[in-house]
This record gives C-alpha cells, sequence and structure tokens, in this order.
C-alpha cells in the first residue's frame, strides 16, 4: 500500500482525485491550526535555550536525519552542548516512561522496534541525551531537567510540531522528488503547502539547490564522507576497498527507507554492484529476512543496521553516510545561535 501511495504522490492521476476530498479537509484543518497559533489562540511553550527544528513539508524520506545528525555534530564541535526531542514510532515499554509519558533514549539499550529507529540512531551516532514523545513540550522540559547542562535543543522531525515554540526552522527538501504532485496529505505527499518554506528560517536541498524551493536562503546538502562498516566486528573499509572486496561476489543491498533506489544507486557510483531488495520505510526486519542464502555480502543502510544488529552475521555490512553542508550554512546557524546568546 505504501509504495502505491508513492507511485501517486508523484503523478496527477486517479488515485490523486480519489482522495481529493480528504486531502481538502486535511489542508483546511492544517491551515487553521497554525493560523490558530500564530493568531496567538493557542500558545506554544517556550525553553530557557534556543530550540532548533528540523523537519519537512512532505512525508517520506528527503535527508531529514541525516542533516539532524550533521547539525548536531557541528553544534558539539563548537562547544555547545546539544540534546534531542523527537516523536518516536516505536511502541515503548510502560516500565521506561516518566510520569508525563516522556522516555529517554539510552543507546546501549534502546530497540528500534521500542524506540524508533531514527531516535535510535541520533542516539548512537552522536552520543547525545535523546528524549522521545508526541508531546515535544513535554519531551524538552523532561531533557533540560534531566541534563540541565544542554544549551540548545534539536527537535527531530519538529516543524508541525507548533506547541513547541522555535528559535531557528530548517526544512528539508529532496532535490529530485521535490513535492511530488503539490496536493496536500492523502493525495499528495505534502503535510503543508509549499508556501510554508517562504517562513522557514533554512531550507537544506538533498542534491542541490532548486529553482523550485521558494526560499531566499537554501543551502545545498550532498551525501559524503562514506564509509563501509562491518555489522558484526565494526570493521571500516573506504568504497573503493569495499568495492575491491565485492568483485566477483553476491552481494545483496536491502534497504527499509522510504526511497531505496537512492541507495542502491549510492552504491552502483561508489563501484559497488548488488542486487537490490526494498522494504517498506521503517520495517522491522527478523531473522528470516536476513538469510539471503545466495548472497555473499550483504549491505545496508545505516538506519537498517540499527535495526538488524541483533542478526548480524559475517556477511553483512551498512554503510554510513553524513550530510555535506556548505560553511555558509554553519555560519548562518552560529550566526542564529550568537543572537540567542546576545538577547
Amino acid at each position: 500500500m505504501g509504495a502505491w501511495f508513492e507511485r501517486e504522490w508523484q503523478r496527477l492521476g486517479g488515485g490523486a482525485l480519489l482522495f481529493l476530498p480528504l486531502a481538502l479537509a486535511f489542508r483546511l484543518l492544517t491551515t487553521l491550526r497554525r493560523a490558530a497559533y500564530r493568531a496567538g489562540l493557542f500558545k506554544p511553550w517556550r525553553a530557557k535555550v534556543p530550540v532548533i527544528v528540523v523537519g519537512n513539508i512532505t512525508v517520506g524520506g528527503t535527508g531529514k536525519t541525516p542533516v539532524t545528525i550533521a547539525i548536531v555534530e557541528l553544534l558539539k564541535e563548537r562547544g555547545y552542548t546539544p540534546g534531542v526531542v523527537s516523536r518516536g514510532y516505536g511502541s515503548v515499554p510502560s516500565t521506561e516512561h516518566d510520569p508525563s509519558g516522556v522516555v529517554r533514549v539510552f543507546p546501549e539499550r534502546a530497540t528500534p522496534e521500542h524506540f524508533g529507529d531514527e531516535p535510535v540512531l541520533i542516539a548512537r551516532r552522536c552520543e547525545v541525551p535523546v528524549f522521545i514523545s508526541p508531546d515535544r513540550p513535554a519531551a524538552v522540559r523532561a531533557l533540560l531537567q534531566t541534563v540541565p547542562e544542554v544549551d540548545v535543543v534539536v527537535s527531530d522531525d519538529g516543524l508541525q510540531h507548533y506547541a513547541l515554540a522555535r528559535d531557528v526552522e530548517i526544512a528539508v527538501v529532496d532535490g529530485e522528488r521535490l513535492f511530488g504532485n503539490g496536493l496536500p496529505l492523502p493525495s499528495g505527499p505534502l503535510r503543508e503547502p509549499v508556501s510554508r518554506l517562504r517562513d522557514v528560517d533554512a531550507v537544506i536541498v538533498n542534491g542541490g539547490n532548486s529553482d523550485r524551493v521558494p526560499s531566499e536562503r537554501q543551502f545545498a546538502m550532498q551525501l559524503g564522507g562514506e564509509t563501509f562498516v562491518h555489522l558484526a566486528d565494526r570493521e571500516q573499509r573506504t568504497p573503493r576497498e569495499f568495492a575491491t572486496m565485492a568483485q566477483g561476489a553476491s552481494v545483496v543491498a536491502i534497504a527499509g527507507i522510504a526511497h531505496p533506489e537512492r541507495f542502491f544507486s549510492h552504491l552502483e557510483r561508489l563501484g559497488v554492484r548488488a542486487r537490490g531488495r526494498a522494504f517498506p520505510d521503517h520495517h522491522l526486519y527478523r531473522a528470516g529476512d536476513l538469510k539471503l542464502a545466495d548472497a555473499q555480502l550483504v549491505v545496508m543502510t545505516e538506519k537498517d543496521a540499527v535495526k538488524c544488529a541483533a542478526f548480524a552475521d559475517t556477511r553483512q555490512w551498512f554503510l554510513r553516510v553524513s550530510a555535506v553542508l556548505p560553511p555558509e550554512f554553519e555560519s548562518f546557524l552560529l550566526d542564529r545561535l550568537h543572537g540567542f546568546q546576545a538577547a
């Protein structure tokens, strides 16, 4: 079903028309909700430290998680003590909740099926405190009470969570797919209208700038810093070393992400020839998914690796990538944070 929607969202076909009444109702509700916050009918909760929101206006993968990781790592390099809040998409055991329903993601014991794959990946990769809750203000309050040294909060996938006041809004756009057929959910991929991008502080375009993005402050992002990591023993190899090792071998690439073909194409550009096998986004892997008896090597995304670690064998590797952002973005972000401190 998800794959069908993905196809329909890229064209103006029968599927888009079928759901158009629901799409118009969704657009009306989201517009009224944002207008209510802007008019002061609802008051967002404001933290005592700056809040950076990273999100998107479409559903599906845009490269938001690599951007969140890049921002957190940048802040750490510049002397900040960041913390992250996210919604989480798992089914967290009740023993992990605090009274307000907020959960801290401890990387050494958190599992993707309970906490969500993105929060677990961020916690493990960045080594910063990560708290999850559908109630973003509650998550930030718990974060700051538990880890008072945090001096900046990054809200992952928080663009539409208006109950949390934000000091910097960053939207991530897929430079290839952009906005699909331009229609709101469920007829199209849009959570909010494209015009929403005029109001954010910056737009990061995954794959390069685009004249179809209505923002005067946009930054091109590329994926780079590629390293192949062995899932079992964490051995690392460069793309050239891995491609040499994979020559003549039966290689299967698996991806449980929104746009798996992008990962498969990325491997080809790195010189790795593999047969692709796509799973649904946020797929919870089972041991049977990874048997792949005909594969001598199995390669996956880092997000998939978080969920496959329990089934690791000697054939399995993942590709670790980083969002490469221009120096101008760093200057923009640090200037905004310096302005907050001055105020």
